[in-house]
C-alpha cells in the first residue's frame, strides 16, 4: 500500500459487526477508502480492509468493536477526516446523540468511540442500508466463518 507515500486528509469507512448466535462468534469487518472516494472504484492500492474473529460477543458489541478498530487504523494513517458509513441503526443514532446506551456492557465502548471521533478534525456518521455496507460486511461475516472452519 502506497499510503506511507503521502499524507492522507481525508478518507471514507464502512465497518460491520456479525455475530453467529447473538452472543456467540462474531467478527469485524473494516475497509478504509484511503481516496476518500467511496468503495466503488478499483484503486486497490487505496483500500485498507480489516476482517478479525473477535470471539464470542453481541452483534452490537462487534458493531461498536468494528468501529473502534476502524477509527484507531485510521489515526494510525494519519487520517484527518472521515466519513464513516454503517448498516447499525442504533449505533449511528447512539454515536449522533439521538439515542442514549443503555446496556452497560456497551458504554465503555461508546466512550472509546467518541473518545477516538474527537482526534479527527472533521468525521460523519451515516446510516447506510445493508446492501451498501456489503464489503465491510463480507469480511465479518469472513471472519467468524474462518475461525469456525478452524474448530472442525
Amino acid at each position: 500500500m502506497q499510503t506511507n507515500l503521502f499524507h492522507v486528509r481525508h478518507a471514507v469507512m464502512y465497518c460491520d459487526g456479525a455475530s453467529s448466535g447473538n452472543p456467540g462468534d462474531s467478527g469485524i469487518g473494516v475497509v478504509i477508502d484511503l481516496t476518500g472516494e467511496g468503495v466503488n472504484h478499483n484503486d486497490k492500492e487505496n483500500i485498507c480492509q480489516i476482517s478479525e474473529y473477535i470471539g464470542i460477543a453481541t452483534n452490537n458489541v462487534a458493531e461498536y468493536t468494528a468501529l473502534i478498530k476502524g477509527l484507531e487504523r485510521a489515526r494510525a494513517l494519519e487520517i484527518e477526516s472521515i466519513e464513516i458509513f454503517m448498516d447499525s441503526e442504533l449505533l449511528v443514532r447512539q454515536i449522533s446523540g439521538i439515542y442514549r446506551v443503555k446496556h452497560e456492557n456497551l458504554i465503555p465502548l461508546w466512550t472509546r468511540v467518541m473518545s477516538l471521533l474527537k482526534e479527527f478534525s472533521h468525521y460523519s456518521v451515516a446510516h447506510v442500508p445493508r446492501e451498501k455496507n456489503a464489503v465491510a460486511d463480507s469480511l465479518a461475516r469472513r471472519a467468524v466463518a474462518h475461525k469456525k472452519a478452524k474448530r472442525w
